[in-house]
């Protein structure tokens, strides 16, 4: 007897799950198979996501983040696990709010955000694993929604991938060479590890909103099509962490004279 079809989920069904529903463990399960996407539906802007309690967000005035210092001590460096872990989550969680509210956007920039909304999901669980491996349980600490805080002035793809892909991640290349290698000096080598597999899949990230960002920015220079599209106050600046690294940047392929005014920009 033939084995009965397995019915396709949808990828809006996906992306409302990762966005609204509560269960850590359900936001975080990856896309099942066969996933599709022939009727995105119509575009839907949420302002929240679903969280439980334990993990509801805070105000960023009453979030306290041990600085990077705070790696050598497993104390401080637990907590610093447990914040990363609450931004990889906050993007799995943006990345699939972008494939509700831009449904129209073509199929290719929809399919990359699925890619990268699968590895944000992996991180988040990768730090989680992190955070218990210290004895201590995802949620123990309260959290903010910076990322969050940022989406009501996100009203396009090109907005989206320039504040996320250009600005947050692009700033991550540096953030987390430099927790890597706090981390490795603290003899944490699996923090380390994990932080440093990140790093690589930020590269990528990187990359899909420099091709994006190639594709839609019309007449306008790569850095003007930039800032245009950010608002206050997301900046340049917000795309640079505590060093600059450039090898990560070319490897994202983006361009020479970008990576110098983006070099340019801190401080401002």
């Amino acid at each position: 007897m033939a084995s009965a079809e397995v019915a396709a989920v949808t990828v809006r069904d996906f992306a409302r799950r990762v966005v609204l529903k509560t269960a850590l463990d359900v936001k975080l399960q990856p896309a099942p198979e066969p996933l599709r996407d022939d009727d995105p539906g119509v575009a839907e802007h949420l302002l929240a996501p679903g969280r439980p309690a334990h993990l509801s967000i805070k105000p960023g005035a009453k979030i306290k983040v041990p600085p990077i210092a705070g790696m050598a001590d497993p104390a401080q460096r637990v907590r610093i696990l447990h914040a990363l872990a609450n931004h990889e989550l906050q993007a799995a969680e943006l990345f699939a709010w972008a494939l509700l509210a831009f449904p129209a956007a073509p199929a290719s920039f929809r399919q990359g955000l699925l890619r990268i909304l699968d590895d944000e999901q992996r991180h988040t669980r990768m730090y989680i694993a992190r955070v218990r491996a210290h004895g201590v349980r995802f949620g123990a600490y309260r959290v903010s929604g910076y990322f969050w805080g940022k989406i009501p002035s996100i009203k396009t793809p090109l907005a989206f991938i320039c504040a996320m892909s250009l600005t947050f991640e692009n700033a991550n290349l540096d953030h987390t060479l430099a927790y890597a290698q706090a981390a490795r000096d603290a003899g944490d080598a699996k923090s380390a590890a994990v932080i440093e597999r990140v790093h690589r899949d930020e590269i990528t990230h990187v990359a899909f909103g420099w091709q994006w960002l190639e594709r839609l920015r019309g007449a306008c220079s790569a850095w003007d099509a930039y800032r245009q599209n950010l608002t206050w106050p997301l900046r340049p600046a917000k795309a640079l962490g505590p060093g600059f690294d450039r090898p990560s940047r070319r490897a994202a392929g983006l361009e020479e004279t970008f990576i110098e005014q983006l070099a340019a920009s801190r401080g401002c």
